[in-house]
């Protein structure tokens, strides 16, 4: 037979030649399908356990996937319904993936905003290069304070007067701390911050300083940052805005501030403590944290210490859980859901 017969019958009985083989790797892999076969199972079961539990009857069910269908089921202020609100401050929180919302979903009752002016417009950003015509001011923080406290607190044929309830539904008087820290220059920014801060001045919405000298709290309570001028603060008997005043020097240069003008202090962690070797301060930074406690809280005013470490983990939530401890109001978070207590490797701190 010629060469071309050949190859014909070769292929021909190719399949006979790999029987063997193929027999061979069905024995070997029979376990493993016996394992996928009841893993598979496994997840059936779960998944039927989560979609149909036993203990809830058909009718029951249908009701259930049903019931937001119907306005029956729809709570009026439930956009923050069953969030505890907690003291972080969500720290340069533009970045996060939804400014304002994301610290809403945790519970932080403070978050800040950088801006920048240009052109009449304030623009929110880290820095200049990370500008741009859209991620505003208006559009990242007022229109989106607005609208949650707008759906907190809806019209109702049941109501006698308008209602004023903060962002969260769980505790209608908890304030949101709004920090607008300035990096334009402040004396020529501010102006244009209070411009912004319009709606919600005229809508009743902004703590306050009363021709009285009280401090009336509302839902959201302004304070400047950054280059925020305080000559531009603190000589304004009446008004609806506040100043971030240097924790160090609140017993020495800041020692006429009073907790109206300032309701929270704040100041470089790694400047004022400097490095942190371990999972705590050492005697002589516990010294100085105390003492800075002491004076701001003797003034009324809260305190909140920005740039701590954040790794390792170890050492972040130490500090976190000592500034606490040690009576500091507000922690300062870069991670919203671990300073929430929400993740694993904060250890519900």
């Amino acid at each position: 037979m010629n060469r071309y017969i050949y190859q014909q019958l070769w292929y021909l009985h190719r399949p006979a030649l790999f029987l063997p083989l193929i027999s061979t790797l069905s024995k070997l892999l029979e376990p493993l399908k016996m394992y996928l076969s009841s893993v598979l199972s496994i997840i059936l079961l779960v998944s039927s356990a989560i979609v149909a539990s036993p203990d809830v009857s058909p009718a029951l069910q249908a009701i259930l996937n049903k019931a937001h269908q119907a306005p029956l089921y729809t709570y009026p202020t439930s956009l923050t319904q069953g969030i505890i609100p907690k003291y972080i401050h969500s720290h340069n929180d533009y970045w996060r993936d939804v400014p304002f919302y994301s610290a809403l979903s945790v519970g932080a009752v403070s978050v800040e905003a950088d801006v920048w002016l240009y052109n009449g417009t304030l623009h929110v950003g880290h820095e200049r290069g990370a500008l741009t015509s859209e991620r505003t001011f208006q559009s990242l923080y007022i229109n989106p304070i607005l609208d949650t406290l707008h759906r907190q607190n809806p019209n109702s044929s049941f109501l006698k007067s308008t209602t004023h309830n903060g962002v969260f539904d769980t505790d209608g008087t908890q304030t949101l701390y709004l920090f607008v820290d300035l990096k334009t220059d402040g004396p020529t920014t501010w102006p244009y911050v209070l411009k912004a801060l319009e709606p919600l001045r005229s809508g009743g919405w902004l703590s306050r300083v009363n021709s009285t000298n009280q401090f009336i709290s509302a839902a959201v309570t302004v304070i400047g940052t950054g280059n925020t001028p305080l000559s531009q603060v603190q000589p304004v008997a009446e008004r609806y805005y506040f100043y971030d005043a240097p924790i160090p020097t609140l017993g020495t240069t800041f020692s006429n501030i009073t907790s109206l003008v300032s309701p929270i202090a704040s100041t470089n962690f790694a400047a004022n403590f400097g490095s942190v070797n371990g999972t705590s301060l050492n005697e002589t930074q516990l010294a100085l944290l105390r003492n800075q406690v002491a004076t701001a809280h003797g003034k009324g005013i809260q305190l909140r210490y920005w740039n701590q470490p954040g790794w390792p983990i170890s050492t972040r939530n130490g500090i976190w859980r000592q500034l606490k401890s040690e009576g500091v109001d507000f922690i300062n978070v870069d991670d919203l859901v671990a300073g929430a207590g929400l993740s694993d490797e904060s250890n519900y701190w």
